[in-house]
């Protein structure tokens, strides 16, 4: 019997979090829940199901998540988010690869995620289904801690293994709440575009943002998902011109700090 660690984090998910930890149930044997200073119910019914919950500020997507896996007192790691749930085909295989001993065949396994977006699933528009680690032995991977990353690192010798079944990713409930995670997202991309060297003209963010909306259109098919596709699209133009706009504003009031620095008298 191989023990498994589900690592969630969390900030007022109260609408969500019951729906994925139920799905939990019979699959991790401890559930380690990262909350980054929720103001609505999430706490009290993470400690409902018995979670293992600690406070930590929010610092990045990929440092909260590898937090959580130094918490972990099991090898295997079940990464979920708390809007996040274990189809039916899912949890069974993972429960008998638990039983029989075999999880630990494959350092790392590939689980197919499905977004759906105002209730109904999207096939396209950057959200279509596609193969995420998501279950993995600690020892062999990590967190990216690059603050947009949000993808486990590994060896390239290492090869995941595929499982049965999907995580079907309820993104959000209306538009507005996509809008509002993506602006989050946002902000978080203009502070590591800040960093970059590149500098960033005028029209960067309107031009950034048309390539964004076009590239959702016509790459990633939007226009193939319909009303949801369109509204993706317009979420992601800005998105875009939002994280181009601010990382713009940090590097013009670094580089204003940095002159005046400079010409102050020692």
């Amino acid at each position: 019997m191989t023990n498994i660690t589900a690592t969630v984090i969390t900030h007022n998910e109260q609408r969500n979090i019951e729906r994925c930890l139920n799905a939990l149930i019979g699959v991790a044997d401890e559930i380690v829940v990262v909350d980054s200073n929720s103001t609505d119910a999430t706490v009290e019914i993470c400690s409902h199901y018995g979670c293992r919950i600690v406070a930590r500020p929010f610092a990045g997507y990929g440092s909260q998540r590898q937090f959580a896996t130094s918490l972990a007192t099991h090898r295997y790691i079940l990464s979920i988010d708390a809007d996040e749930v274990l189809s039916d085909d899912l949890r069974q295989a993972i429960i008998d690869l638990k039983t029989d001993d075999s999880l630990k065949a494959h350092r790392m396994y590939g689980l197919r995620m499905v977004s759906y977006v105002c209730g109904r699933p999207v096939g396209h528009s950057g959200f279509g289904p596609h193969l995420e680690v998501r279950l993995f032995d600690k020892r062999y991977a990590t967190w990216d801690l690059r603050d947009v990353g949000e993808r486990v690192s590994h060896s390239d010798s290492v090869v995941p293994s595929t499982l049965p079944g999907c995580i079907h990713h309820y993104r959000c409930h209306t538009i507005d709440e996509l809008r509002y995670k993506e602006l989050r997202h946002a902000a978080i991309k203009a502070r590591v575009l800040a960093a970059g060297k590149k500098s960033i003209g005028i029209l960067t963010p309107w031009l950034k943002a048309a390539r964004a909306f076009l590239h959702c259109h016509l790459r990633q098919g939007a226009l193939l998902d319909g009303r949801e596709g369109r509204r993706i699209a317009g979420v992601r133009y800005a998105a875009t011109l939002a994280a181009y706009s601010d990382a713009r504003k940090i590097k013009k009031h670094t580089a204003g700090a940095h002159s005046k620095a400079a010409s102050t008298p020692e």
